[in-house]
């Protein structure tokens, strides 16, 4: 194990963040660069080395914490790196994405802070990195069978890169003009730079992976040819249908856009596409409906286009900073979080929903009404007298996704079965209902975090190489009817 005595002598220490001050001027990452070298060793040494790692059960990837914590406590990076990759193809992506449901799992946590395994993570990722211990796994040899993976957000670059490991042809289509799905475009730079992305997808090339952008199938090209042209195909399309408000002035022509529409926008202007992004926050009084981390990701853009003020709303009360008693340990509980974003600033109102929106004589919004909520008897009910009008000039909505996009064709020409929950519908082995089509991600899940995407890309690849081949060698660590660990 690590150090057996670790978690008695060692206090929890995080990734220490650059100034408000500087941060917001700039969209670099909000962490000091090499702050954690200095005390991740020590941190990875307050893992308990416990009977039962329930981190594994809170983590879908299955990631072999104890193992690589224990590595990273000897600095043995390579080694490290190894473990970490076992189970996470992408795990420079979790370690700064995932909100950490293992660290909720962790057994130090019943009583002390958890370890800080998300940090643990990254600082294995970038050192192996900066070593070289990351290097192209193109397959030994070619099972002369082709794929087509759909999508090229985690879950579809990790069944492709699993598949052309397992030695398939592997064709990614994107509909975007760069890989990365919503890591590319939906994810801001301060919280992720792209850079990132662009040497795992270099990697992911020298292996062999093919990637074919501003491709979208169901528009450029037909289902159906594309199921003839290859031997199987993935469909990893993600839920991408954003939720909308539909109350009086949602229709004014001006102002009010899908947090979809408006953070992509600014990550084209970090990728050079554009000066200024065409939905601008700055001098502006910005309204963000939803109380999520994609909430969190318009606020943090906001500050950094320099908006006047920066509003979160959020319809559900203000969690707890500790854990409630219908959530114990080991669940990942609803707390209350303060991400860098909002430490930044801006006002955060809980228990409130929108009634309408108000425009100007140009028809762009002006204001937004809103009012009081609690809930009775189970239901959310206003409350009467507690009406209010506040500024905005551009709102954004972040309150999820409904489900995978249909007005491509894309369902339709594959014939696919939907679900319930307007999902694609698949079995045990993440096939749909279309002979060779498999289904992974959000676009099978419903919305959910990078680490089921991941985990469900690689379930999905092991579903695949089974149909064309016969057999698989490949992980699969969830099956498609697993959920998160909830009460």
């Amino acid at each position: 194990m690590a150090d057996p005595k670790g978690f008695l002598t060692t206090g929890r220490e995080v990734a220490e963040t650059r100034p408000v001050a500087e941060r917001v001027k700039d969209w670099n990452e909000v962490y000091v660069p090499g702050s954690l070298l200095p005390i991740i060793s020590k941190q990875a040494g307050r893992c308990m080395d416990c009977g039962i790692p329930f981190c594994h059960n809170g983590c879908p990837l299955g990631n072999l914490i104890p193992e690589w914590n224990d590595y990273a406590y000897r600095e043995d990076w390579s080694a490290a790196s190894e473990r970490l990759h076992a189970t996470n193809n992408f795990p420079e992506f979790t370690g700064r994405l995932c909100p950490a449901p293992c660290e909720s799992a962790c057994v130090l946590g019943i009583n002390q802070p958890a370890v800080t395994i998300k940090n643990v993570e990254v600082s294995i990722i970038d050192k192996a990195w900066d070593n070289g211990d990351v290097t192209p796994q193109p397959p030994e040899r070619l099972s002369g069978k082709t794929v087509a993976v759909i999508g090229s957000g985690p879950a579809g670059l990790a069944a492709a890169q699993q598949l052309t490991r397992a030695g398939h042809t592997v064709a990614v289509y994107e509909r975007a003009d760069r890989i990365g799905g919503l890591l590319r475009y939906g994810i801001p730079e301060f919280k992720m730079e792209k850079s990132h992305i662009n040497r795992r997808i270099e990697q992911m090339r020298l292996e062999g992976t093919k990637f074919r952008t501003e491709v979208e199938i169901g528009k450029d090209i037909d289902a159906a040819k594309l199921r003839r042209r290859y031997d199987a195909v993935v469909i990893a399309a993600g839920a991408t249908v954003s939720r909308d408000l539909p109350v009086p002035g949602r229709e004014l022509p001006g102002g009010i856009h899908f947090a979809m529409e408006y953070l992509p926008l600014a990550n084209k202007v970090q990728e050079g596409d554009l000066t200024v992004a065409p939905i601008h926050a700055g001098g502006k009084h910005v309204v963000v409906i939803g109380g999520g981390d994609t909430g969190a990701d318009c606020v943090g853009t906001a500050h950094r286009q320099g908006a006047a003020s920066v509003t979160q709303l959020e319809i559900m009360p203000r969690p707890g900073e500790d854990r409630n008693a219908n959530q114990p340990w080991p669940t990942f509980p609803m707390l209350y979080k303060v991400t860098s974003a909002h430490e930044e600033g801006g006002e955060r109102v809980y228990s409130v929903s929108t009634t309408h929106f108000e425009g100007d004589e140009d028809g762009n919004v002006a204001a937004l009404h809103l009012v009081e909520v609690e809930f009775k008897d189970g239901k959310l009910e206003q409350k009467p007298g507690t009406e209010r009008r506040i500024p905005a000039q551009l709102v954004t909505l972040a309150m999820g996704f409904t489900g995978t996009d249909q007005s491509n064709g894309l369902v339709q020409q594959f014939g696919l079965e939907l679900d319930q929950r307007g999902n694609v519908a698949r079995d045990e082995n993440y096939a749909t209902n279309v002979d060779g089509v498999y289904v992974a991600g959000d676009a099978g899940r419903g919305q959910s975090l990078i680490v089921w995407a991941i985990a469900e890309g690689r379930s999905a690849a092991r579903g695949v190489d089974r149909f064309l081949t016969g057999t698989s060698a490949l992980h699969a660590p969830i099956r498609p009817t697993d959920r998160s660990l909830l009460v």
